[in-house]
């Protein structure tokens, strides 16, 4: 059996290779670009084709929703000067951790790690202390 697959293999590569020098991949889509390769080991078996689906709908799933819309809200903070308003923030981002906390039903140790209005008053205090 491995004698034919080695006939087949010499065969594909030898036609792969006539092809090239007659330039029919020369203006293939995406020429000169890396592939997108998708990863999806991390993906359960049982919800990988849902997970594709959603993914060519443009649709995330609820959790890689509110993952992102908490790295949104993480970069948003970096930027804010008034303490009130990062105080509000800081709400907003605590109540979307404790969100996908409750969601993903994993140890307590696993966890997202929630903001705290002390220490972000304590570092800005020192900040402009320093200024």
């Amino acid at each position: 059996m491995s004698n034919i697959s080695t006939v087949f293999e010499q065969l594909a590569e030898q036609r792969i290779r006539e092809a090239m020098e007659r330039g029919e991949f020369d203006n293939l889509p995406g020429r000169g670009k890396p592939l997108k390769l998708e990863d999806d080991r991390h993906i359960p078996e049982d919800l990988r084709l849902a997970y594709k689906i959603l993914k060519n709908a443009d649709c995330l799933p609820p959790e890689l929703q509110l993952r992102k819309e908490i790295h949104t809200t993480k970069e948003l903070l970096s930027g804010i000067r008034d303490t009130e308003e990062k105080y509000a923030q800081i709400k907003k981002l605590n109540y979307l951790i404790m969100k996908l906390n409750t969601m993903r039903r994993v140890s307590p140790l696993l966890e997202e790690g929630q903001y705290y209005y002390d220490k972000v008053v304590d570092r800005m205090g020192s900040s402009r202390e320093r200024k």
